[in-house]
């Protein structure tokens, strides 16, 4: 017999608003959390809780792009001035140990009945190979061993990162629900029967295996149920962890909440920290590399006997001075990916509010038979990839078991209401004035709407496309400059490389500031 845990904090404030005097609506005078005029619930709530691994980054206008000459002449980071809103970002990059943490679960779940689900989460260990450099033991040992288990994870690529951070918010708040009494732990989860937050969210009425071990609900003021689901209006679970937009890494980089003073930027940065060298002045630490980079050529990390940045390649991830926000690394060890698409205009293009490119619109599918349910995924959904004489080269697993059915909103469903919108007509707004038939050298040819006829003809005249993802900072691999969080680079999302690893960053609801602050 399961072990009744104690009362969640949520059942004592329901349980006191319910027998205390009522608060009242100001539009109705109804009662709140009064069954007696239908139970509708307002639950005590301070602010968000800040999940495990992250920091508070207060948002505020910068100007991001280009701060350091443009020594390559790619004009892709033409300086604007924009807005990041406040975020949450973690405050190192994620460790061998994290995503081991990763494989681990992923393994003893889908190992069993879908091998190919762990098999496509494992990083390639094979980027260290190098044609004319002895790197083997890296291949060996980098990922696995105890001695780099400090150190971030590299090898993984864009894809792969957007699937941890999935995880990640799976397990954080079905942790939650644990601590809160909700749910207890199931090491028996296997497939599908997962907890996935979505689904959990989706407040079905009957049990399923996508809601966890639930060891009991919460009570519900609604005279029609006894009790019910933890809610989105409950502020119990956390927001999505993703990968951090560009816009917010660059401004979580520069950390200028430490360089202001009232409203007044007293020294534009360069670099993480002020000053334009990449040695510590500070008396204490004179002459000490702030960050893992390559030097020059042949110097990885300086003499023996004072190795200037005591990392040949990657060095753990609290190594070096953390930044005014807190955060370590944000300039070298490792580049880092960000969600954003890559285009040469995009900070021309951008909104100067939370500017991002990459936005494609979905929605949850409805079951076809019931437009009240949501179709579950029993099964892996594949993407298959054709060569010209359509043969298939690759696949992409597209969901999980367990995981809610998504597609793009279109004018085909009249639920979308496309026709009625004036922010968006089309779901797919990767290539929105750059790289779309309107903005290309094609755009009075009538044969225009072909694939071949567009700005960047990929593998033709460009290497960017659509899956060509953003990535930003230094690395143990790269000299200065590219420690400058102004630059950026990009590669397409399937790659890896042994110099790029990765953050999550989480939204910030509510105040930007914080509880108590105005």
């Amino acid at each position: 017999m399961k072990r009744i845990r104690k009362p969640l904090i949520i059942l004592a404030g329901i349980a006191l608003l319910a027998s205390c005097a009522k608060d009242r609506s100001n539009v109705t005078g109804w009662n709140y959390n009064d069954p007696k005029n239908g139970g509708f619930e307002v639950v005590p709530y301070e602010e968000q809780e800040t999940g495990p691994g992250l920091v508070l980054i207060e948002g505020g206008t910068f100007t991001m792009g280009r701060n350091e000459q443009d020594v390559l002449y790619d004009w892709n980071n033409i300086p604007r001035r924009v807005t990041v809103s406040s975020f949450y970002m973690d405050e190192t990059e994620v460790r061998n140990l994290d995503y081991l943490e990763y494989l681990h679960w992923t393994g003893r779940v889908f190992g069993a009945n879908y091998p190919e689900i762990l098999s496509k989460a494992l990083p390639d260990t094979l980027v260290w190979r190098s044609k004319l450099a002895y790197n083997d033991p890296y291949i060996e040992y980098y990922l696995r061993h105890p001695s780099y288990r400090d150190y971030p994870v590299v090898g993984v690529n864009w894809l792969q990162c957007n699937d941890f951070c999935s995880w990640r918010t799976d397990r954080v708040n079905e942790f939650i629900l644990i601590r809160e009494g909700i749910l207890e732990f199931a090491t028996d989860q296997r497939d599908g029967t997962t907890f996935n937050t979505d689904w959990y969210l989706a407040g079905s009425k009957a049990t399923t295996p996508y809601e966890g071990a639930v060891v009991q609900d919460i009570p519900s003021l609604d005279p029609d149920r006894q009790t019910r689901k933890v809610r989105m209006e409950d502020g119990i679970l956390l927001p999505k962890y993703r990968l951090p937009t560009e816009a917010e890494w660059e401004y979580a980089a520069y950390g200028l909440i430490g360089n202001t003073i009232g409203e007044r930027i007293t020294d534009r940065r360069l670099y993480p920290w002020n000053g334009h060298g990449v040695r510590n002045p500070d008396e204490r630490y004179i002459g000490q590399m702030q960050a893992n980079y390559k030097r020059s050529n042949g110097d990885n990390m300086g003499t023996a006997g004072l190795l200037n940045d005591a990392g040949d390649i990657t060095t753990p991830v609290f190594s070096y001075w953390p930044n005014d926000y807190g955060l370590y690394n944000m300039a070298g060890n490792v580049s880092e990916w960000v969600m954003d698409v890559y285009r040469p205009l995009s900070p021309e293009d951008k909104d100067d509010f939370r500017p991002f490119r990459g936005n494609v619109f979905k929605t949850a599918l409805k079951d076809t038979t019931d437009p009240n349910l949501t179709v579950i995924n029993d099964s892996i959904k594949h993407e298959y990839i054709l060569d010209k004489s359509g043969a298939r080269v690759d696949s992409v697993i597209t969901n999980l078991p367990g995981h809610i059915s998504m597609r793009d909103v279109d004018l085909k469903h009249k639920e979308d209401n496309l026709d009625k919108r004036r922010n968006y007509k089309q779901s797919d707004n990767i290539s929105y004035l750059d790289g779309d038939v309107e903005s290309s050298i094609y755009y009075q040819d009538p044969t225009a709407q072909t694939p071949d006829k567009i700005m960047y003809e990929w593998s033709v005249s460009s290497l960017i496309n659509d899956k060509a993802r953003v990535y930003k900072g230094g690395s143990w691999n790269d000299r200065a400059y590219w420690m400058v969080p102004g630059t950026r680079r990009f590669l397409d999302q399937k790659q890896a490389t042994s110099w790029i690893g990765f953050r999550c960053a989480m939204a910030r609801v509510g105040s930007p500031v914080g509880l108590g602050k105005r």
